[in-house]
C-alpha cells in the first residue's frame, strides 16, 4: 500500500531513519530481484539446488512442500535463461518461473533483519489458556469467598 500512496518513503529502525527515498530506489539499495521456480518432481529438488547454487548470486531457499526454489539474481532476465539452461541441461523439468522484483518487505527486511509485520516480544498478546486459567482460577475463587460470606452471614 505505501508504494502505491507515497511518492517518498522513511524506514525507521529503532527511532533511527536508516534509509528513505521512492520504492523503487529503496528497491534498488538491496539489488535485484530473485528467481523463484517449481519443480516438476520433488526427488530432483536437490539437485535443482545445487544448479542454481552453482550459478547464483546468493542463497538458495527451498520450499519442500511446494517444490519451489528461491534465489537472488542480479542479471534480471538473463540470469533466468541461464538458470533455465543449466537445469535443462541436468534434467531438471521446471513446472513454472518467474523473476520477482524485491517487495518493500523485501526491502524492510534487508535493512532492519526483520519483517514489517514483527512485534516486539512485549507487545505480542499473552498466551491464551495460561491467561484464561488464571482468569478462570481468580473468578472463582471470587465466587468461593462471596458463597463463603453470604453462609457466615446467615
Amino acid at each position: 500500500e505505501a508504494e502505491r500512496l507515497a511518492h517518498d518513503i522513511v524506514v525507521i529502525d529503532h527511532g533511527r531513519v536508516i534509509a528513505h527515498g521512492t520504492a523503487d530506489v529503496l528497491k534498488a539499495q538491496i539489488g535485484g530481484g530473485r528467481l523463484e521456480l517449481v519443480v516438476a518432481d520433488a526427488a530432483r529438488l536437490g539437485q535443482a539446488r545445487e544448479t542454481l547454487a552453482a550459478g547464483g548470486s546468493g542463497e538458495v531457499t527451498v520450499d519442500s512442500h511446494t517444490r519451489r526454489l528461491t534465489i537472488p539474481v542480479l542479471g534480471g532476465a538473463t540470469a533466468l535463461v541461464e538458470a533455465l539452461r543449466r537445469l535443462d541441461a541436468d534434467g531438471i523439468e521446471v513446472q513454472d518461473v518467474g523473476l520477482r522484483r524485491p517487495t518493500l518487505d523485501d526491502v524492510f527486511l534487508t535493512l532492519t533483519g526483520e519483517a514489517a509485520d514483527a512485534q516486539p516480544p512485549d507487545a505480542r498478546p499473552k498466551a491464551g489458556r495460561g491467561a484464561t486459567a488464571d482468569k478462570d482460577t481468580a473468578d472463582k475463587d471470587t465466587a468461593d469467598k462471596d458463597t463463603a460470606a453470604k453462609e457466615t452471614a446467615r
